[in-house]
């Protein structure tokens, strides 16, 4: 590898503001013309909601997203469609526009032409769960608001489509998607879908023998409840109507305004309960409507602040000052920018950002033209946590300084933890939580991939299959995330310390309980656990002490022996030191003469084309820049047939992330060019399908940690800025540090032309690394 030199920087200080006035306004997505369809929509959102707004055929029209709407089945069902038409309309003809303004946060849509001309504005709350569209026009005219809801009846979902449930592939019988209730009510439009109380959470709860202990199971799907109000400023019904969008056919409720003016406006109010009975969460909804209807002006004041404070914390501009749309590394920055404005619109939701689309997904034929379903569907499920995808979501919240952005990620095995740990304690007889890989919301496995066809004597707290038998270890990196927030930005995270401690917990205990039924010793030689049967991600599988696994609970038992005597007492600290002396040493190898990290110490088979070989690089940061035994790792990365063979940008796939950590600028410049240029639909950063589904956001994910990697990477103390930058490419940046650190700096010219870091006492730990 090439030789690198290390210099210890020196620091020069500039004003505060000088380094946090950006403008953003050149990435912001400009339309000069309206969309053919919903594949070409554009994402808007706050708070926990997200919408996919399209103007067609002179119609505004955009879906309705929420996080946490899962029916019976536990598909992420949508809200519905909203349809705003003008008569006569400006939006169709002659001059057109629609544009996102990122600094805060809102879709503009104009239109002009002989009847006049119009402005539009599509916003949400980030503080209340309130859509606000504004139309103004410079002469009069009518307004008609249509809410448009496809599951006006039940429908019977067959074949592929319940991928988009829990039930998968393998459904017990007939899947049903229940009809919402929608109706007029005074001058607006009432629609809800409200769970029965016998939903998948009870067919899982039978399927894996828990039955007995059924009243202690959290259960977050039985008669919840949602829907909004949709009403219009001086609107009132104006009838029901049948129509088909792409695919489906849908009944419109219509608002229609009672007379021609200059402005009008529809709002909509959500809500989401399991609140009991139905008339309780109906007061709570109206109760809504009626505070926040007042409370416009201060509400939007709020929330453009909120996105503007937002954009100070950090940022990535490659090429300021040169704007070109066909650039691929200055598409590289605006996808960046845009993809963290799509993460930012579940800043505050019940459950962690979806992997497979978050709020934004559409028609799924616009994706896949053999998938004729409805607007609900998404490969791999709605209510189905799959943590090795979702991980990448949220790495990448701690260098932008993100961190209220990944609270709903923690509090989802937070509020999972019981029901974890009674696993533990049915199956095995012992403590610990046991977090499967591809877990529902309610914290058991996924019915389909535990199996309904099992061997009777197979063990009950397993899942029959083949990618994800004893996989386990997915639930530590959101474990160090949270130890992470606390390096950050140093507040206590008490609240999440007993999950973190039960996680540890079922490794110790389950580990060795299952070497006690293979014999007489529970340690090996040297007092390591026997991690086996393992597994290696998705690939290795039965796997003898995994890298990925031992990586995994040295640095997170290392992670917890940091933490202060406030929060961890002297018992359990002595506990997990024990533990970390019993983690067996990460495995190497030789291959053609090469010495390299392996998979474990010992595989069965290969099922996937994960590389859990390079986790100790990410997310685990053993090896890497400054540490011991880099090039070892980046042999892993440069000559192990597997990692070679398996490499790509699609999707998951972290190989960027890799190069960049191992200092591999050429690399980390070819793969993350490749990760984050223009997805080839009409919004930039509706990347995939992928593996998974469109737009795809472990594919954003692990190209904002790839980008971030090649600017800034630490260890300990250490900050390294520039670590695998190519230094004839301009770019501005922002980005976070432990102990409350943000490190700005500039690139011009070849050369690093200004570098803040604040405070000023981490000045002494930072490291320029030059090529």
């Amino acid at each position: 590898m090439k030789q690198r030199h290390f210099i210890v920087l020196l620091l020069f200080f500039w004003k505060l503001s000088a380094a946090q006035d950006i403008d953003l306004s050149p990435y912001d997505v400009v339309w000069e013309s309206a969309s053919r369809n919903a594949s070409e929509s554009m994402p808007c959102g706050g708070g926990d909601i997200g919408l996919n707004v399209w103007v067609e055929n002179g119609d505004l029209l955009f879906y309705v997203a929420r996080s946490g709407t899962f029916d019976e089945n536990n598909t992420l069902l949508k809200l519905g469609r909203v349809r705003l038409r003008l008569f006569p309309n400006p939006l169709e003809g002659e001059i057109f526009q629609q544009v996102l303004k990122l600094e805060e946060g809102y879709v503009s849509i104009s239109g002009k032409n002989k009847y006049g001309e119009v402005k539009v504005k599509v916003w949400v709350d980030v503080f209340s769960p309130v859509i606000h569209v504004e139309a103004v026009a410079d002469s009069p005219v009518h307004a008609m608001a249509t809410y448009e809801n496809w599951r006006y009846r039940d429908r019977i979902t067959k074949g592929k489509e319940n991928n988009a449930n829990t039930y998968k592939w393998a459904p017990p019988g007939e899947v049903r998607t229940r009809k919402d209730k929608v109706e007029f009510n005074r001058n607006a439009v009432l629609f809800y879908h409200r769970n029965s109380d016998s939903t998948v959470f009870d067919v899982t709860v039978q399927q894996q023998g828990l039955e007995h202990v059924k009243a202690d199971l959290t259960n977050p799907l039985g008669e919840l409840t949602f829907g909004g109000w949709m009403e219009g400023r001086g609107m009132e019904p104006a009838g029901i109507i049948d129509g088909k969008y792409m695919d489906t056919d849908f009944k419109g409720w219509q608002l229609k305004s009672t007379k021609a003016s200059r402005k009008h406006e529809v709002r909509l109010y959500l809500h989401t309960d399991q609140a009991s009975p139905i008339q309780l969460w109906k007061q709570d909804l109206l109760t809504l409507a009626e505070t926040q209807r007042p409370a416009y002006e201060k509400a939007w004041e709020r929330t453009r602040n909120w996105w503007r404070s937002f954009w100070s914390r950090s940022f990535i501009i490659v090429k300021p000052q040169n704007r070109d749309e066909s650039d691929v590394e200055w598409q590289m920055g605006r996808n960046y920018q845009l993809f963290r404005y799509m993460l930012a619109c579940n800043a505050y939701g019940t459950y962690p950002t979806k992997f497979n689309g978050g709020l934004f997904t559409y028609d799924p034929s616009y994706v896949d033209s053999s998938l004729r379903y409805t607007p609900d569907f998404r490969n791999w499920g709605g209510g189905t946590h799959t943590a090795q995808n979702q991980r990448l979501v949220y790495w990448p919240l701690l260098r932008s300084g993100d961190f209220d952005l990944m609270k709903p990620a923690f509090d989802f095995y937070n509020r999972l933890l019981n029901n974890a740990e009674l696993r533990s304690k049915v199956y095995w007889g012992h403590g610990g939580a046991s977090f499967t890989e591809q877990l529902e919301n309610f914290g058991l496995p996924n019915p389909a991939e535990y199996g309904w066809k099992r061997p009777e004597d197979y063990d009950q707290g397993m899942e029959y299959n083949a990618w994800l038998e004893y996989q386990w270890d997915t639930v530590l990196e959101f474990c160090m995330m949270v130890l992470e927030t606390y390096h950050y930005q140093g507040e206590s995270i008490k609240e999440y310390l007993p999950l973190i401690e039960s996680c540890l917990l079922f490794f110790d205990e389950h580990y060795q309980y299952l070497a006690r039924r293979r014999g007489v010793r529970a340690l090996d030689n040297e007092g390591h656990l026997i991690i086996y049967p393992g597994s290696a991600a998705e690939t290795y599988k039965m796997a003898y002490n995994a890298n990925s696994t031992i990586a995994a609970l040295k640095t997170v038992l290392e992670g917890v022996l940091k933490l202060p005597s406030s929060d961890l007492n002297s018992q359990k600290r002595e506990y997990f030191r024990a533990m970390l002396k019993k983690v067996p040493p990460l495995n190497t190898r030789t291959v053609t003469g090469y010495a390299m990290l392996a998979p474990a110490k010992l595989w069965e088979r290969v099922n996937n084309t994960e590389v859990p070989q390079l986790y100790p690089v990410f997310p685990w940061g053993v090896y890497g820049l400054g540490r011991p035994g880099l090039d070892t790792a980046v042999n892993t990365y440069k000559y192990d047939p597997d990692a070679v063979k398996f490499r790509s940008h699609i999707g998951w796939k972290q190989d960027n992330i890799f190069a960049a950590r191992l200092g591999l600028t050429a690399e980390a410049v070819r793969l993350n060019r490749l990760k984050l240029k223009n997805s080839g639909r009409r919004f930039p950063a509706f990347w995939g399908p992928g593996f998974d589904w469109t737009p795809d956001h472990n594919w954003g994910g692990a190209g904002m940690i790839g980008l971030q990697e090649m600017l800034l990477q630490t260890d300990g103390e250490k900050i390294y800025v520039l670590p695998a930058w190519p230094m004839n490419r301009e770019v501005e940046f922002k980005l976070h540090a432990p102990q409350h650190t943000t490190v700005y700096g500039r690139v011009k010219e070849g050369r690093l032309v200004q570098l803040e870091v604040l405070p000023a006492s981490r000045a002494k730990d930072v490291v320029i690394v030059k090529q």
